[in-house]
């Protein structure tokens, strides 16, 4: 439905078209505020169905914020406003978000290529052949694009190997010892998931700072948001202590809880020697599956625009606004502050980008 009608959407003779890459929650909004403004656009969506990067992720995934925090502008989720959305309705949410606003959304579109051609355009060079052309184009193809998987050639071919986004459930895990490399929520939610009927290793990394859920009777998303501290600048003295610190709440996911569980707690892998995990203080135990949860980096291979990305791979921008004129980016972390990066921020980074499109047009006359 919302496929057909976005077909029209891409016209050449239209001089302020506007392309978004990405139709997660950052490219919803940013479609939501661009109709708004009157502004001819396409949201061009890999998947085949608008949430599917959601509903392709682990079964028991629940949401980092609650659902007052977890919702786009002009639609309020259903359910208790304290408690977590689980993958699946947030995945419904964003399809159903698409619909009531009648965004213009073109799924199973994958982007190949974006060039700028000699008169200004941008061309969208799309899996299917077709070539879109506009003048400006908002990325929003969110911080979670790429699995970054360490390289180790001599780790043992018969060792199965899963990362955050290719892990569903614990049926697909061998028995023996699993090793979940890295720390973060994924990985700590996946080590206690498989706990319970498997012997786990969960390697650590840089400290992490874990604060009470609850605090006062309020969750502690409640206070961050009513406090400013979500939407502190970067740059403050506030948004500089949120980047180092990095807190999340601890839903039971501390290093004692997992502990509890049996999760054997572990120092910072070093290596993977045939079946053996060797870790830092010389400590090296046979494994016989391994879950990377070790981040993610920025996929940056279509995008063929010159001064756009930085020699480590990552996307150049000041605020959302990249160097080169008509290229505008929201969800990327802390792009103006620690919401940036959460579903909360979708809206506020969206808004602020299209007012600059708009000004831009005006100037372009």
């Amino acid at each position: 439905m919302l496929m057909d009608r976005a077909r029209g959407g891409a016209d050449d003779k239209n001089k302020r078209f506007v392309l978004v890459v990405g139709g997660g929650q950052s490219g919803l909004a940013a479609g939501y505020y661009l109709k708004q403004a009157g502004i001819p656009y396409l949201i061009l969506e890999k998947n085949a169905r608008v949430g599917d990067t959601w509903r392709n992720r682990y079964t028991s995934l629940t949401l980092f914020t609650p659902r007052s925090l977890s919702m786009l502008p002009g639609l309020t989720p259903a359910g208790n406003r304290d408690s977590y959305p689980t993958r699946e309705e947030f995945a419904d949410y964003l399809e159903r978000y698409a619909s009531v606003h009648g965004l213009s959304v073109r799924t199973s579109a994958m982007l190949k290529r974006l060039t700028l051609n000699d008169v200004g355009q941008f061309e969208a060079d799309l899996g299917t052949g077709e070539r879109l052309h506009s003048v400006s184009v908002i990325v929003s193809t969110g911080g979670f694009q790429t699995v970054s998987v360490p390289q180790s050639c001599s780790i043992d071919p018969n060792i199965q190997q899963l990362t955050a986004t290719t892990y569903r459930d614990p049926s697909q895990i061998v028995p023996g010892r699993t090793l979940v490399v890295g720390d973060g929520a994924s990985g700590r939610d996946i080590a206690a998931e498989l706990s319970a009927n498997h012997k786990v290793l969960l390697a650590t990394g840089k400290p992490r700072k874990l604060i009470p859920e609850f605090f006062l009777g309020k969750n502690v998303w409640w206070w961050f948001s009513t406090l400013g501290v979500l939407s502190a600048p970067a740059e403050s003295w506030l948004g500089k202590r949120m980047r180092t610190a990095d807190p999340f709440p601890d839903r039971d996911r501390s290093l004692p809880s997992l502990q509890a569980r049996g999760v054997e707690i572990m120092p910072r892998l070093v290596s993977i020697t045939g079946r053996k995990a060797g870790f830092e203080g010389g400590q090296a135990i046979d494994i016989d599956s391994v879950i990377w949860a070790v981040g993610y980096r920025d996929d940056i291979t279509w995008l063929q625009v010159p001064r756009t990305t930085s020699a480590r791979g990552e996307f150049l921008h000041d605020q959302g606004i990249s160097p080169i004129p008509g290229i505008y980016y929201v969800g990327r972390p802390w792009q103006r502050n620690r919401a940036s990066a959460l579903i909360s921020g979708a809206g506020p980074d969206a808004k602020e980008i299209v007012q600059a499109i708009a000004r831009r047009h005006k100037e372009l006359g």
